[in-house]
């Protein structure tokens, strides 16, 4: 962990402070982890919006007549399949299936690439791929530019009303998972809509040649008078677990594989060879001996990271995230369980503090 007084902040830091953002270390960087409350900010991006400084994300760029081929090696979704404008979500994984990160890649041109990877692992990133890139060879430029770019959302039902106020771009037309360039504030930017947390919602990436300052008070201002408020890291934890959305370091990392952490939807195995297909195709054809569940606690117990699951005595897995769900009202989490106490309504236990809490494996998304 980087030393408090060590750590980066982000360009739009002043503001984060103005509108009472209570400030932690986070991936290097000071961040909010909170402004009016964590319940308070989750609920408002469920019925509402909520907007978010997530500068700290990594912003990688590949381009090159051999930029496809590449990342098509390098990714485990369909790469080559993007037309210009559109995303996808894929995991970047190693030779034995393990996961390096999970990203979303966005086709900007012809041959031109964008990778926003996971703030914790923008220089593992960087290193696996530059170490990727000179042994694959090939016509290829890559720059890690995440230093340069502010990334701003806003999410909740609301968010298109909101960001409409400010933008020239005709936000109907960027679909899910799409993207489009215009003005937004006075000022150039790159508009997606992925949706992080489960809602409806807009990322805004503003390079080092464009004011970030109008942008984030232009969304302010347009989001007044309808219930937006800033969101910080704790409410986009939440928010993220409730949809069973997986977070590297906890739910997904070097000792899991996509199939059993539930996004093999994002692995194209049919594809020509990419890194860790050998390995998924054993891993498929064995069967897999255990899987990511969701579960509901049945009492007030909160489940934390590493808690172990028993299951009839026995310990059956572990908890890698968990949380009080502000949506449903109850303790919520994810976990690793054998493949034999995976199905929805099995009961199970937690341990919390040298207590069993018993708890039952349920159908994710939560909400």
């Amino acid at each position: 962990m980087t030393p408090f007084s060590q750590s980066k902040k982000t360009r739009l830091y002043e503001r984060l402070i103005e509108a009472g953002g209570s400030m932690i270390e986070f991936a290097g960087y000071l961040l909010p982890v909170r402004y009016s409350g964590i319940i308070q900010e989750h609920l408002a991006v469920r019925s509402t919006a909520g907007i978010f400084d997530l500068s700290h994300m990594g912003e990688f760029f590949l381009q090159g007549k051999d930029a496809g081929r590449f990342l098509h090696h390098l990714l485990a979704n369909d790469v080559l399949g993007l037309t210009i404008g559109h995303i996808c979500y894929t995991p970047m994984l190693y030779s034995d299936g393990g996961i390096v990160d999970d990203l979303l890649c966005y086709r900007l041109g012809e041959e031109e690439y964008m990778l926003v990877v996971n703030a914790t692992n923008i220089a593992k990133d960087d290193a696996w791929v530059c170490e990727r890139l000179d042994a694959f060879g090939g016509e290829v430029e890559y720059s890690n530019r995440s230093d340069d770019y502010t990334l701003i959302a806003v999410q909740g039902p609301r968010a298109e009303e909101i960001v409409a106020q400010v933008t020239d771009i005709d936000l109907s037309s960027i679909k899910h998972y799409w993207w489009d360039k215009g003005q937004v504030g006075g000022q150039r930017a790159l508009i997606s809509r992925t949706g992080y947390t489960g809602e409806d919602g807009f990322e805004i990436y503003v390079d080092g040649e464009s004011d970030r300052i109008p942008i984030w008070d232009g969304l302010v201002a347009a989001g007044k008078d309808l219930e937006m408020i800033p969101v910080g890291l704790g409410a986009r934890d939440t928010l993220r677990l409730e949809k069973k959305f997986c977070l590297y370091g906890n739910d997904i990392d070097r000792t899991t594989n996509p199939l059993e952490a539930g996004i093999g939807w994002t692995v194209k195995l049919d594809k020509d060879d990419f890194i860790g297909r050998e390995a998924l195709l054993k891993i498929k054809e064995a069967g897999l001996s255990r899987k990511l569940v969701g579960f509901k606690m049945e009492d007030k117990a909160i489940p934390r990271k590493d808690y172990p699951i028993f299951a009839g005595g026995d310990r059956v897995g572990k908890v890698t995230s968990g949380t009080f769900s502000p949506s449903l009202q109850v303790p919520v989490g994810l976990g690793y369980v054998d493949i034999a106490r995976s199905k929805v309504d099995t009961a199970i236990e937690v341990e919390i503090r040298g207590k069993r809490h018993p708890a039952r494996v349920a159908k994710a998304p939560f909400v």
